[in-house]
């Protein structure tokens, strides 16, 4: 096999892209000061805003004034729920612009969050223009600031979202990927990014079916034996993968993944942050579960370590990491044609604007 055959992993042709990019600075009260309240300072902000992306021609952008986490999805209906906590984004990037500034009422954000959703297609290859584009907005916003000498921190986000039994489903074809590190990826478009972190890892879920309980059903309230018997077998499946940083979450809140050196959890009461130091090694695999609690979807994370960051990418990572999700597939039964296990490949990288 060719050296580069080697370092691509062959995802299905359907496989979806997005891309979006979080700007977010203090609201201090040196910002509020400037105006009469904090609703005509985010009704102010948001005009300059939209005013601007239309002259970046970025046509799906958001300010949000609540201080609640985006979450970012692929879907062919465009649409936001807000949870307490969080404010999903559901959208086609082929299709779907907006622009919307979400706030609570009586409630003075923290911060000030700009959401920036790439749009159009071939969103990979046209990845380092759409950063470029919102980092001269942002340069021309900061300009326009009451406030001189705004830090403002950027995380560029970029997903690819499949379903791993996509072809027992259906026949389809497959495009082969290096998954290469965004800065190599930016620096070949000629966009050099200043000095920042990055992090790369696999979140996958798999919706706990009649099958899963059955299979694991004990005669207690607690289901312990279901979450026993998925964490054993993901243990299993990834053992001699050489895959040093993994995680299974089954506690029904949502896994947000951050660069950190200190390993360790945060949860909230829809959250759980998992801190992962890709400078190491390896860590001890982990299980968040609540005995008590029966949900509705089981999280399995990966995490890449700088070790498994090559020239060619992180190909050869994801080949590992779809081997051990087959492993776990055949162990647990699963029947593809039936159950989806949906795969979604992050990379991240962030620094100060």
């Amino acid at each position: 096999m060719p050296v580069s055959s080697q370092h691509k992993v062959y995802l299905p042709e359907n496989a979806k892209s997005n891309q979006y990019i979080l700007a977010e600075f203090k609201a201090s009260p040196e910002l509020y000061q400037h105006y009469v309240g904090s609703w005509h300072c985010y009704q102010q902000l948001s005009e300059q805003l939209f005013k601007l992306a239309e002259e970046y021609q970025l046509y799906n952008v958001h300010l949000i004034a609540n201080d609640k986490v985006p979450v970012v999805r692929f879907h062919h209906e465009a649409y936001s729920l807000q949870t307490a906590e969080q404010v999903p984004f559901f959208y086609n990037p082929l299709y779907h612009e907006a622009q919307d500034l979400i706030s609570t009422a009586n409630y003075q954000a923290k911060k000030i969050q700009l959401l920036f959703l790439a749009t159009g297609d071939n969103l990979r290859a046209n990845a380092a223009d759409f950063h470029q584009r919102v980092c001269q907005l942002l340069h021309k916003l900061k300009q326009h600031l009451p406030v001189k000498d705004v830090a403002i921190k950027i995380r560029d986000h970029q997903h690819l979202t499949y379903d791993l039994f996509a072809k027992l489903k259906a026949p389809t074809e497959s495009y082969g990927y290096k998954l290469r590190s965004l800065g190599a990826r930016y620096k070949a478009r000629q966009v050099e990014l200043a000095e920042h972190s990055a992090l790369t890892y696999v979140h996958v879920t798999l919706p706990v079916s009649r099958q899963l309980k059955q299979r694991f059903a004990d005669n207690i309230s607690e289901h312990s034996s279901l979450y026993q018997g998925l964490s054993a077998s993901f243990e299993q499946a990834i053992a001699g993968k050489q895959l040093g940083h993994c995680a299974m979450v089954a506690n029904g809140l949502t896994p947000l993944v951050r660069n950190s050196k200190f390993e360790q959890s945060d949860t909230s009461a829809e959250l759980i942050r998992l801190g992962f130091d890709p400078s190491r090694s390896e860590t001890p695999f982990v299980t968040y579960c609540s005995t008590e609690k029966l949900v509705d979807t089981v999280h399995f994370l990966f995490v890449a370590t700088e070790a498994d960051k090559t020239e060619m990418g992180f190909g050869k990572f994801m080949n590992r990491v779809e081997s051990a999700l087959h492993s776990l597939g055949d162990k647990l039964h699963l029947d593809g044609k039936q159950q989806d296990m949906i795969v979604r490949f992050h990379q991240h990288i962030s620094y100060l604007f």
